[in-house]
């Protein structure tokens, strides 16, 4: 595997990617996740899984962290444990199921493992939720994606950090605005929040049909788009912007992540895994530098190669496909 030109230290200069190009495995042997960092604020990091440096194989491959989409859960509990150990410290989850519930991830019992924590109900059940909050340090919040929208939020000051899965239904159904109440009601303020947008499918790619693109501007009105396929879309993003907006959030706290991402996506321009997975996914092109070269929006899951999407793996008559994680943790 290896990332192609990076110092031995894996990093590159910028601090672009997370890897280890002179190593590509860990004291242990296991292929280490290939991540791109975001510094969203003092003291707290975000960061971005790609599908680079796991040991899933087929639909599933390289690096998938979901256990629901039938993947040996031995590879996946050996993704999630390397992660764990890449970013230096234990993942939290909760099971996604597009809804406005927030928890607070201080306040709610959890089921410990060597690949991080679940957080359960009272039957020890992993509690169904989409935004989690928390005021612990060395703690990440983790969400995963295939083509919804993660949402990183923290308010530095007061502590608080949360992470909000926000597909289409989730965005109708206020999971950002439970998320920003949620750290509010721990003593963040909503000038004080500052919100990235993590990689999902764009505008120009989320083909939905034309009833639910009409709800959907019903709800955020300007997000109806024409897709590149021709037919009526949704802009997730958009939407996003309107409600961490009403939640009294300045357009000026929220950081763009497209700039780290897109200098990563060259940075691996040539990167041998990447090109091997193009070779072999049959979800596009098979030459890395025919994809690159097509990419319009470097944070669209569909686009860009380096993200797993749902979509692009539906339009390759796939039954299956692998999840990223979005994490946020504060350093101290």
């Amino acid at each position: 595997m290896g990332r192609m030109s990076a110092p031995a230290d894996g990093r590159d200069e910028d601090g672009i990617i997370d890897s280890s190009p002179m190593s590509p495995v860990d004291e242990w042997g296991n292929p280490i996740p290939v991540t791109i960092p975001i510094a969203l604020s003092a003291g707290v990091r975000v960061v971005y899984t790609t599908r680079l440096g796991g040991v899933s194989e087929g639909d599933y491959a390289d690096c998938n962290f979901g256990a629901h989409g039938g993947e040996d859960l031995m590879k996946v509990t050996a993704n999630r444990m390397a992660l764990s150990r890449t970013i230096g410290a234990p993942i939290t989850l909760v099971s996604q199921v597009h809804s406005a519930v927030a928890v607070d991830a201080d306040a709610s019992a959890s089921r410990e493992s060597d690949s991080g924590r679940d957080l359960v109900d009272g039957d020890g059940q992993v509690l169904r939720a989409d935004g989690l909050v928390s005021s612990a340090a060395r703690l990440a919040l983790g969400v995963f994606a295939a083509d919804c929208m993660p949402v990183m939020l923290c308010d530095a000051d007061a502590g608080v950090i949360a992470a909000a899965h926000c597909g289409r239904r989730g965005l109708m159904r206020g999971i950002l605005r439970s998320t920003v109440d949620l750290m509010v009601s721990r003593g963040a303020t909503p000038q004080g929040i500052v919100a990235t947008l993590g990689p999902r499918i764009c505008g120009d790619c989320y083909e939905v049909g034309g009833t639910i693109a009409d709800g959907f501007d019903a709800r955020f009105p300007g997000t109806y788009t024409v897709t590149r396929f021709g037919g009526p879309g949704i802009d997730l993003a958009a939407a996003a912007l309107q409600e961490l907006a009403a939640g009294g959030i300045p357009r000026d706290n929220v950081i763009d992540s497209r700039p780290r991402v897109a200098a990563a996506t060259q940075y691996l321009d040539r990167d041998e895994e990447l090109a091997r997975l193009c070779r072999e996914d049959g979800e596009g092109d098979v030459d890395l530098a025919v994809r690159i070269e097509s990419i319009r929006h470097s944070m669209c899951t569909l686009e860009n190669p380096l993200w797993y999407s749902h979509r692009r793996a539906f339009l390759a008559g796939k039954a299956h496909e692998g999840r990223m994680l979005a994490l946020i943790l504060r350093e101290v």
